[in-house]
């Protein structure tokens, strides 16, 4: 990678990203045509290693001092017992492991989101996954190895703000939520720019694979645009390969989702594949309920006046109306921040922070959408104040303090029940201690609507476990309600995809059959 697009940045830590990115997207092409299973890993671990020794890479790790060496050893082990814990975002179960199973069973499936609509995502870091997870990463623990990434990134940069926030990431080192890479990329390509990096063809392109990973970040690509042209004063030519990624990711999503920008159903290309508009109504009100934390019907919302649409995110009850106040009076504070520095590169995060908090509000206002957010404005704020000594204190308290809540979750269960992630840890378990925990269910249905046999998890909404095909009982719910259910394109082959369609008169009375028996279960 570094021989094709340069250095984005030295040391070991800037080869292990430009590979992410490198191996990501040939995994991306890849999946079109095959799955990614150990016949891809395994080719591309025995060359990782073939490289790793032939140009001498460990020789990089020689580099440290024996200070900063027992930093990173502190933090690479305090990473690897967080990593341990059992999963406990409910997208781990819903949404992570299902799109994993089908990448490496099937790759990536056109149509697939008419199975379920949380599949159109297929997110690139899922792909990153899917391909280390035959052998390499059974447990799917790739974020705690990228955490150990950016541990190496805050020591070798000497960049020590980066620990400070190492701690809270923790959070996400169980699964393999697309938020952590988008966070620490992001921050990455902060300290770059604030540090000079004028390799503005590789920082616009990593930029906007930061974005194909998640689209909420649409500021982060607009930004490195921004600062090009305003900033670096370049032409349009270093832009190219951002382009590139760009377009290879509208065409993954119009496979896989049938549009260019999941969830969005813009840029109708007309595609026999795309999911019936009904379902992505259903969706749509969905986000707008979520946005209030289901507190409110959508019938309620609808009736709203301008004025409580505003008051009524302000004064949800529980944690999340704390956050959304939070959020604004951020972003308050950061423009007048930016107002009084007035720097040009602080003036262009803070017009890219403010268009990305603009859309997010438009669309669906959900603290999940924004988290990233707190961390810009955090590490562009106070980068100059943390010296190693402030920030290895807060990185060991904070962490001390991660680590407890992991181990004995029932004092944030008791104090914040709000917040509901916190209800499903489970605490920590012996057995940890000598492989990452992971949960088993193994209890599921099969039936049949159409030429579409399918699999739905026994008593369980999520099919984490459940063999794929599989559908989770609330889509097939709402599959009924539009009328429509998915078809295989060619029902001798998974891989030819999925298409919706209105059920038949007898289509409806299996479909009927599958409901009520889940509701018989149920009970």
């Amino acid at each position: 990678m570094e021989n094709i697009w340069g250095f984005l940045f030295q040391g070991i830590s800037g080869k292990i990203v430009s590979g992410i990115l490198g191996l990501t997207l040939v995994w991306t092409i890849i999946s079109f045509f095959t799955p990614l299973n150990i016949n891809v890993e395994a080719p591309c671990i025995v060359l990782g290693l073939f490289f790793f020794f032939k140009n001498k890479l460990y020789n990089e790790f020689y580099t440290f001092s024996k200070k900063d060496g027992l930093l990173v050893s502190v933090c690479l082990l305090t990473i690897l017992f967080a990593g341990s814990f059992y999963p406990y975002i409910l997208d781990h179960f819903g949404y992570y492991i299902p799109t994993l199973k089908w990448l490496t069973e099937y790759g990536l499936v056109k149509g697939i989101s008419n199975v379920d609509l949380t599949l159109g995502q297929m997110s690139l870091w899922h792909i990153f996954q899917a391909g280390f997870s035959n052998f390499s990463d059974p447990f799917l623990r790739i974020n705690s190895l990228l955490l150990m990434i950016y541990s190496l990134y805050s020591v070798e940069r000497k960049n020590w703000l980066h620990l400070c926030f190492l701690p809270i990431l923790l959070l996400f080192s169980q699964s393999p939520s697309p938020d952590l890479p988008v966070i620490i990329f992001s921050l990455i390509i902060l300290n770059e720019m604030i540090a000079g990096n004028r390799n503005t063809a590789l920082l616009f392109a990593f930029s906007v694979f930061v974005f194909a990973i998640k689209p909420t970040m649409i500021w982060l690509p607009l930004l490195t645009f921004l600062s090009s042209v305003f900033v670096f004063n370049n032409n349009f030519r270093p832009l190219f390969s951002g382009i590139i990624i760009l377009l290879l990711f509208f065409l993954k999503n119009i496979w896989v989702f049938g549009f260019p920008v999941f969830p969005v159903a813009i840029g109708d290309l007309g595609v026999s594949w795309k999911p019936d508009p009904e379902v992505l109504k259903i969706s749509s009100r969905f986000a707008l309920m979520k946005t209030y934390d289901m507190q409110y019907t959508y019938e309620e919302i609808q009736k709203f006046s301008a004025a409580d649409y505003i008051k009524n995110w302000f004064s949800l009850e529980g944690i999340k109306s704390k956050i959304n106040i939070l959020f604004v009076l951020s972003l308050i504070i950061f423009s007048v921040f930016t107002w009084i520095k007035k720097k040009k590169l602080i003036t262009i995060i803070c017009i890219s922070i403010l268009i990305k908090s603009i859309l997010v509000l438009v669309f669906s206002a959900q603290y999940r959408f924004f988290t990233d957010v707190f961390f810009v404005i955090f590490f562009v704020m106070t980068h100059e104040y943390f010296d190693r000594n402030k920030s290895v204190i807060v990185f060991y308290a904070l962490s001390l303090l991660v680590i407890s809540i992991l181990s004995f979750p029932e004092s944030l269960q008791r104090y914040i029940p709000s917040f509901r992630v916190g209800s499903f840890m489970t605490g920590f378990d012996r057995k940890q201690i000598f492989q990452p925990s992971t949960y088993e269910y193994h209890h599921f249905d099969t039936f049949k609507v159409g030429n579409f046999e399918f699999n739905v998890s026994h008593r369980y909404p999520y099919s984490f476990d459940t063999p794929i095909p599989a559908i989770s009982p609330s889509y097939i719910f709402e599959d009924m309600k539009a009328g429509i259910f998915p078809q295989l394109s060619d029902k001798n082959d998974i891989r030819k995809g999925f298409i919706p369609r209105k059920m038949t008169p007898e289509e409806k009375k299996e479909a009927q059959k599958v409901i009520n028996t889940i509701k018989d279960t149920d009970k």
